[in-house]
């Protein structure tokens, strides 16, 4: 009996999309032109095989992974991989052996540790004599500030880059290449997808080019048949894309430079601004409570006596979000941060404050004056204490004109200066007239 030949199937490729279609040149790759344009230092770099140990830094999905492996590549290097999470000293020993089994025969190695802000310092210090001695080129990516999470040992060995999130343009452009692609990507299924629906899950993937692949995976799992072709509706868009959450890091960068801008909106008298920052950290899970405590500093640092009521409606708004919770607490919260951005301003206090605290590190244990001391014994009358004190409320206006409060071996000092705006200009008046009272030797 004559026997039919078996018939063979190639098996679909199993790896999610985002990796298949992760760029294999530096033509491939999207985004990150501020580094990779021609003439930009960092391709002439890589194009001319000239690497150099550096960090990457940017926010997930900028493409630091790729990046990382497309220099070995493009430069003949070995490229190897350590996780900061999973690896230790000894995996990192080991990775240099085989750098320099690597080297022995004349081939470079990239060795490309990914969220290398996790390494504490004891590891971070087992890539420096290797680095140096160039035994092999160190890659590390992060998302976390490096100036924080790497030691200056190792930053002062390496060069960072910053990435930057990416575009919604560049954002469409790798996600019709994934539909165009039909050996990576899903150019041979005949997908169809309107214009507005791809802007929407652009969109959705707010700057992280993984996330725009795996959104569309997703969609390209659930789309309908129609006919021959298959169509991710506008049903399925708004599915897959229900729900996601912005970029925000509790104790990470994100989490500083979103507060800061929101302080500095409310400094800056701008509402709707302050707004805007508020809402966007409460939309990316910021903890109310926390933001209620910063308000308040706000009132104090910025608003202070220009209108006191300020530091009042932040405890308020403070309170009430501990009574309410969310979401209902965050209107309160809401209403705070407008009155402060709107309210006149003043640092008066909270540089009077520093300079009064500066004097006080700087000078030592300088006495209290004899006449301010407290005296309720006999003992520390006999000595003194309390000697030539004039009880304020005994003197005209309840002021003693010409009183003396400070050591006497620091003098008088003037920390507070009142602004010309809001009650302090009324403060101000005051104690312009009291001084006056002081130079005329105590006359009313």
């Amino acid at each position: 009996m004559e026997r039919t030949p078996a018939m063979t199937t190639v098996a679909p490729d199993p790896r999610p999309l985002a990796d298949r279609m992760r760029p294999r040149t530096l033509e491939e790759f999207t985004g990150q032109v501020h580094l990779l344009a021609p003439g930009k230092p960092l391709r002439e770099a890589i194009v001319a095989g000239r690497l150099h140990s550096m960090v990457l830094w940017g926010p997930p999905g900028s493409g630091k992974t790729t990046l990382a492996r497309l220099m070995a590549h493009t430069c003949g290097a070995q490229f190897l991989q350590l996780s900061a999470v999973l690896a230790g000293v000894k995996d990192i020993r080991q990775a240099v052996e085989r750098a320099r089994a690597a080297l022995g025969e004349g081939r470079r190695t990239v060795l490309f540790v990914d969220e290398v802000h996790r390494f504490n310092v004891a590891q971070q210090d087992a890539f420096l004599p290797n680095v140096e001695d160039g035994t092999l080129i160190f890659i590390g990516a992060t998302t976390e500030n490096p100036s924080f999470a790497l030691n200056n040992a190792l930053l002062s060995r390496a060069r960072t880059y910053v990435l930057k999130a990416l575009t919604a343009a560049e954002l469409r452009c790798i996600l019709d290449q994934a539909l165009e692609d039909p050996d990576r990507g899903l150019g041979g299924r005949a997908l169809q997808i309107a214009e507005a629906g791809r802007d929407t899950l652009a969109a959705a993937a707010d700057g992280d080019g993984r996330r725009v692949l795996n959104l569309l995976e997703t969609a390209a799992d659930l789309a309908v048949a129609a006919g021959e072709a298959e169509v991710i509706d506008e049903a399925i868009v708004r599915e897959v894309t229900a729900g996601g959450v912005r970029r925000f890091d509790k104790g990470g960068d994100a989490f500083y430079d979103q507060i800061s801008a929101l302080h500095k909106s409310v400094r800056g008298s701008a509402p709707d601004a302050a707004l805007y920052w508020l809402a966007r950290m409460l939309d990316g899970g910021c903890d109310p409570r926390y933001i209620a405590r910063r308000v308040v500093r706000m009132a104090s640092e910025d608003i202070g006596n220009a209108d006191p009521r300020a530091l009042a409606l932040a405890l308020d708004a403070w309170e009430a979000q501990e009574r309410l919770g969310s979401p209902e607490g965050e209107l309160a919260l809401a209403q705070a941060v407008v009155y402060l951005a709107c309210a006149p301003k003043s640092n008066a206090v909270y540089t009077a404050f520093q300079a009064a605290g500066a004097d006080a590190r700087s000078h030592g244990s300088l006495e209290v004056p004899a006449h301010l001391r407290n005296a309720p014994t006999r003992l520390m009358k006999a000595l003194g204490h309390g000697k030539g004190y004039r009880y304020a409320h005994d003197e005209p206006d309840a002021y003693a004109a010409g009183e003396r409060y400070f050591p006497e071996a620091l003098g008088e000092r003037r920390y507070y200066r009142p602004v010309p705006r809001g009650l302090e200009i009324r403060i101000g008046e005051r104690l312009a007239e009291l001084r006056a009272r002081d130079r005329r030797g105590g006359s009313k």
